[in-house]
């Protein structure tokens, strides 16, 4: 939620809901992160509220939106008559966010905008009511922002209209992420893949790949239910002593994993603007990603990396393999990458906001 001052720029208010869960332990996994979140922090200069709202198994995904609506709600009222009523709402994810975000726009009188960001456009509206929640959203928006021209092309094809939609692609923080200023290069090419550990980001690929990689070692950065399954895979195909868990990692402690790195190989099934790639590119680092969504609109030069052929062990292998064989040079990936500063998006974001505003 965004209320816009024409003098100093945009007053900006978080909403941030959270499943509600009782137990902190982390033997409850992912579901104990969400009981930790406070009610209230502050992020990078931004008030941040994580209100509850209930999400049961199996009928989740029906009752999300409702349920996410509620705690929005709650909060925004409060804010509200606290600090003044806002201008407009900007949601982030079709589903169940949006839908929810599209609720509490007509409660407090709102036009809002809603950015797409990849499954809740390529994978939720595989179901029927979700996909038909998602259009009535699209056709009550605004406007809508997808995060890469294949998004926009998906949204269209379901039905939603062409001049409601931006493509407005995300940036990196080219001060977070630079080259280092010295690197070791050890015996082996080190490879570095990052994400949640979860089928749909193809870190089994990556181990799978190893096997046909002699010369190269891999670092996984992240965690997440797949991880057992992963050393085992790792032991099975006999490159456990070439594959390091690093766990979860912060942003400020990843621009040392991409920049020892000779390449980070990201293998997802679905992905709308991957953040992970223009991330090692502005590190000097060249990837290696399947050719998925909006991934190819990021790696569009050889200077950034290579393609796969397929989503497959093999392709990984055989990619990897012609990266090294003619690599960029450093200097040229980081100056590819500088190409996707933050600068435009924000610009083009923030005149869209104010045309909505004013209306």
């Amino acid at each position: 939620m965004r209320r816009f001052r024409e003098t100093t720029g945009a007053y900006v208010r978080v909403i941030a809901p959270v499943p509600w869960f009782p137990f902190k332990s982390s033997t409850f996994g992912e579901y104990a992160q969400f009981a930790r979140t406070p009610r209230r922090e502050t992020r990078n200069g931004f008030d941040v509220d994580h209100p509850r709202y209930l999400l049961p198994p199996k009928i989740g995904m029906e009752i999300a939106p409702a349920a996410m609506a509620r705690a929005f709600i709650r909060d925004a009222e409060r804010i509200v008559a606290e600090d003044g009523p806002f201008d407009l709402i900007d949601a982030h994810y079709y589903y169940p966010d949006g839908v929810a975000a599209a609720s509490l726009a007509t409660r407090l009188g709102l036009p809002f905008v809603v950015t797409a960001r990849g499954t809740d456009i390529n994978l939720v509206p595989g179901f029927d009511r979700p996909r038909r929640r998602i259009l009535e959203t699209a056709e009550a928006a605004a406007a809508s922002i997808t995060v890469c021209a294949a998004l926009k092309d998906e949204m269209v094809a379901l039905g939603a209209a062409p001049d409601k939609i931006h493509v407005l692609r995300n940036g990196v923080d080219l001060d977070l992420f630079h080259p280092p200023s010295e690197r070791a290069a050890g015996p082996l090419k080190k490879l570095v893949s990052v994400g949640h550990l979860i089928e749909r980001k193809g870190h089994h690929l990556v181990i799978e790949a190893l096997a046909d990689l002699p010369g190269c070692e891999l670092e996984i950065a992240g965690d997440g239910p797949e991880k057992a399954a992963l050393e085992r895979l790792a032991a099975e195909r006999g490159v456990a002593d070439r594959v390091t868990f690093l766990g979860r990692l912060s942003q400020s402690d990843l621009p040392a994993v991409y920049g020892r790195a000779d390449a980070l190989v990201l293998a997802s099934s679905r992905e709308g603007w991957a953040n992970v790639l223009l991330e090692a590119m502005a590190c000097g680092t060249p990837v290696v990603a399947t050719p998925i969504w909006g991934t190819p609109e990021v790696v569009a030069s050889p200077a950034a990396g290579r393609l796969t052929e397929d989503r497959s062990a093999t392709a990984v292998a055989a990619a990897v393999t012609t990266l090294f064989e003619g690599p960029p040079s450093r200097d040229d990936t980081r100056a590819y990458a500088e190409r996707f500063s933050w600068d435009e998006t924000v610009e083009r974001m923030d005149a869209l906001f104010r045309r909505v505003a004013r209306r």
